[in-house]
């Protein structure tokens, strides 16, 4: 056995790259970061993507799910929440020793979305196309923005 020095200005670089790691993995953005899993591996589902925005009277959320079939996308809108599930499904089984590269993520996914206002669920639209789940979800009329004219004398 060999005896190996001690360098404290060692320690401090190997403690600032992992400070480095650490804001990085922070900063990262949240669907590429969040991912479950069943494996050891770090394989998983990444949570699907979302843009959400306001539309006057509606709110409309458009949402990421390539390889997902229509018939797999489960969704239930609460007043002010909005579930998704749904599953990826591995269209054939190739033995793992015959891969040589495997990226691709299969398996279940959900996600709940918390909504700005309360919304009609009962009035909600939605639609699926290339990929991109759209939900149309109008807002309960004490949501909405009321204007009041106000008379200068």
């Amino acid at each position: 056995m060999s005896v190996v020095k001690w360098s404290p200005l060692k320690e401090l670089e190997d403690m600032r790259r992992d400070m480095d790691r650490l804001f990085e993995e922070f900063f990262t953005p949240a669907p590429r970061r969040r991912r479950w899993s069943g494996k050891q591996d770090g394989g998983g589902i990444v949570v699907p993507g979302i843009d959400m925005y306001d539309r006057k009277n509606e709110i409309v959320i458009n949402a990421e799910l390539p390889g997902v079939n229509k018939e797999d996308i489960d969704l239930s809108i609460t007043k002010d929440t909005v579930t998704l599930k749904g599953e990826v499904k591995k269209e054939e089984e190739i033995k793992e020793e015959d891969y040589y590269a495997s990226e691709r993520n299969y398996g279940a996914f959900a996600r709940t979305i918390a909504l700005p206002v309360e919304v009609d669920s009962e009035k909600a639209k939605a639609s699926f196309k290339n990929g991109i789940l759209e939900l149309v979800i109008p807002k309960r009329e004490e949501s909405k923005p009321k204007e009041i004219k106000i008379e200068v004398s």
